[in-house]
């Protein structure tokens, strides 16, 4: 079965009333936790992204394990994890905020970048990221976010 386009998906969507809307998007969060998290942010956290963007600093601060070792499939899944939960927002400032975060828990819990090429690659591609996004904001922020990548 092939999917619909977006075009068709929203003319479909505005033909149906209030309740029929409700029940295709709880029907929808059934089938991936993916649509249920996108859905939580949309409903939760969009007016408010700030908080959103601490609370998945929180949430990588929690997934960096507390021993003096870190593997590089623990980076792996926090930056996989890290990409999926800024999509969602898709605000360049949360991005930002979140990426510079992971990049400083690195240094702050001494990954062993030095050690590893693997997690060097890792960290590198973050900062590259970094760099890339910080062009597209406004030059207040960019000064900004350049004081706080000040050691990476």
């Amino acid at each position: 079965m092939k999917a619909s386009s977006i075009r068709e998906l929203k003319k479909s969507l505005s033909t149906l009333d209030h309740d029929e809307l409700m029940e295709v998007c709880l029907r929808m969060t059934r089938f991936k936790v993916d649509n249920k998290e996108l859905l939580t942010y949309l409903l939760d956290y969009s007016s408010d992204e700030q908080a959103y963007a601490a609370r998945v600093c929180d949430a990588i601060d929690e997934l960096f394990p507390y021993t003096g070792v870190t593997h590089k499939k623990t980076l792996r899944k926090i930056v996989r994890l890290m990409n999926k939960w800024i999509r969602y927002s898709g605000d360049k400032e949360t991005e930002l905020q979140v990426r510079i975060h992971f990049c400083h828990q690195c240094i702050d819990r001494n990954v062993g970048l030095n050690t590893c090429r693997v997690k060097a690659n890792l960290y590198a591609t973050q900062v590259k990221k970094i760099d890339k996004v910080l062009e597209g904001v406004h030059p207040d922020l960019q000064f900004d976010f350049r004081s706080q990548m000040q050691g990476l």
